[in-house]
């Protein structure tokens, strides 16, 4: 896939970036509350949970907001509170499919946000099945190089089930069919292996290359603004931007 690597990249700096702001903390407060509510609080017997928590320590979240949403979602104290999900499928530029996934307790505010949201950039929500019946569903777990013995790993990945293996610029990536997901990423635990990052995503059948800088700088905006909304989760798009479009971006 042209640029895939380099275009994961940019967007991984991104995250790291919207870390620096905090804005991280209650995304990821909000997946460990509802990670608590459907397997338990316990790290130790919840696989879905385990992750979750690697992740908020690599943005040095603080126990005491990891306490706090894993009690909201255990239902321990005066913390329990009920999140619904919500996903909004639509298109922007020429025709990049979007699908935005939101955890909210209110149902009424998040769909005007994201509806502004999509009016103001004069993109168009679509007809739910219209952008996800090209995407599939499926497990990422990731590892940082600088930790992490790459033919280790790899052997370690088959065995357990992995489907795919992929190097970028900083990390190994492991894909696996979402039924097979816990299992993978309890094997890789067993094993003695950390991720960074570690969900069920949505992987796009085939993607949308753009070349034209200011076309792709303009639906990076729109993206960075639905992400911005505090009851968006994630924002996935099947748009590929290749390697000497993206060094545009990063010079820029």
């Amino acid at each position: 896939m042209a640029g895939h690597s380099k275009w994961a990249n940019i967007k991984h700096k991104k995250a790291a970036v919207d870390a620096k702001k905090g804005k991280a903390f209650s995304k990821i407060a909000k997946e460990i509350t509802v990670a608590a509510r459907m397997g338990g609080g316990d790290p130790g017997a919840n696989i879905s949970l385990r992750p979750l928590l690697a992740k908020a320590r690599s943005v040095n979240m603080p126990a005491d907001n990891i306490d706090r949403a894993i009690k909201k979602g255990t239902g321990e104290g005066n913390e329990s509170v009920v999140f619904d999900e919500i996903v909004y499928e639509g298109y922007a530029g020429d025709g990049v499919g979007i699908i935005v996934k939101c955890l909210t307790e209110n149902k009424n505010r998040t769909a005007a946000e994201v509806r502004h949201c999509f009016n103001k950039a004069s993109n168009n929500l679509g007809q739910t099945g219209s952008v996800s019946r090209s995407f599939q569903r499926k497990g990422l777990i990731t590892f940082s190089k600088e930790d992490t013995e790459e033919v280790a790993l790899l052997e370690a990945a088959m065995e357990a089930g992995a489907a795919d293996f992929e190097e970028q610029e900083d990390s190994f990536v492991i894909t696996c069919e979402p039924t097979d997901y816990n299992s993978v990423s309890e094997d890789l635990d067993k094993a003695g292996f950390t991720a960074i990052d570690s969900e069920l995503t949505l992987v796009p059948d085939m993607l949308f290359e753009m070349t034209n800088v200011e076309k792709v700088k303009s639906v990076m905006a729109f993206i960075e603004a639905l992400e911005e909304l505090d009851d968006v989760q994630d924002v996935y798009t099947n748009m590929d931007v290749p390697d000497e479009i993206a060094e545009q971006l990063e010079d820029g």
